[in-house]
């Protein structure tokens, strides 16, 4: 199962295809297709793989990439996209509800497999994934109960203030030790997100990725309080978070902050992404705070 952008690029190319009245046995450039759909090579690649599939284009041997098939302006459409998995739904809306309060503390694997409709499999797959990130444990003997979480506005508020107050002061610390790796992998993972890849993950997998950035400076300050009190509060604040998600387009601006951020740390400017990270802090919050807002 592909993700959604890559079959909305499949069927942009299509159109592309249709509309320019492209020759059968024209090579289709990758890099092209990625700047005139503004993302990056890999899932035009990906589309172009779907397509041969349903028989729009072919693999080009001799050159690599494919070509436009004699057919393939009277090929069926690609397959239209399926927006996730039966795990990805579970999950998804348990915490949903756990986020509006429609679940109990305390609950067995019975009711969880009953109400979501789940197999032994699945639920456990689900459940350890929940686990795992820290907002459900197995209670002694039987049943799971779940963990404190941000759930009201002034919490979710509350949260934004204490990471403006200690992230900035721990770019700062005197023993700050630059993690040159971590930063520079964080960097290349923040910059396919900006590159297309952001229109692709789930908020689950955004969070992770935004968090890493932030986790990954923190522990360069070498203050186990400072690091420890992060992964409390990002912790705390992983479901509203979900449902709170940035509209992508927000997002990837914030990503591109990110390497930006990372790049005044390579390159040695600590008092100056110490200002960029207040600022970045203090944007988010309040796009985050204005799309939480009531309506009407």
């Amino acid at each position: 199962m592909e993700t959604p952008l890559v079959t909305q690029l499949a069927a942009q190319i299509v159109d592309h295809m249709k509309a320019e009245r492209i020759e059968p046995g024209t090579q289709l450039v990758e890099r092209k297709l990625a700047e005139q759909f503004r993302v990056s090579r890999s899932p035009v690649r990906r589309a172009l793989t779907l397509l041969e599939q349903s028989g729009h284009v072919a693999a080009n041997p001799s050159r690599g990439g494919f070509t436009v098939c004699a057919f393939a302006m009277d090929a069926a459409a690609p397959p239209k996209p399926l927006a996730w998995d039966e795990d990805e739904t579970a999950y998804l809306k348990i915490a949903e509800d756990n986020l509006e309060g429609r679940l109990p503390d305390k609950v067995t694997d019975s009711k969880l497999a009953r109400d979501y409709g789940l197999s032994s499999a699945q639920l456990r797959r689900v459940l350890a994934r929940i686990a795992n990130e820290g907002w459900i444990e197995r209670l002694p003997g039987h049943g799971w109960a779940f963990l404190p979480m941000l759930k009201s506005m002034q919490s979710y508020q509350d949260s934004y203030r204490f990471r403006l107050a200690i992230e900035p002061a721990a770019i700062m610390e005197p023993g700050f030790v630059l993690n040159r790796a971590a930063l520079i992998a964080c960097r290349m993972q923040q910059q396919e997100l900006v590159d297309g890849r952001i229109w692709e993950v789930s908020n689950p997998t955004l969070f992770d990725l935004n968090r890493n950035v932030h986790e990954a400076i923190i522990a360069c300050s070498r203050n186990v309080f400072f690091i420890d009190s992060l992964k409390r509060v990002d912790r705390l604040r992983r479901l509203i978070e979900y449902k709170q998600s940035l509209d992508r387009q927000y997002a990837a601006v914030r990503c591109s902050e990110h390497v930006q951020l990372i790049d005044l740390l390579l390159a040695e400017r600590r008092e100056d992404a110490a200002v960029f990270m207040r600022r970045h802090l203090t944007s988010v919050s309040i796009e985050k705070m204005i799309e939480r807002a009531p309506r009407g």
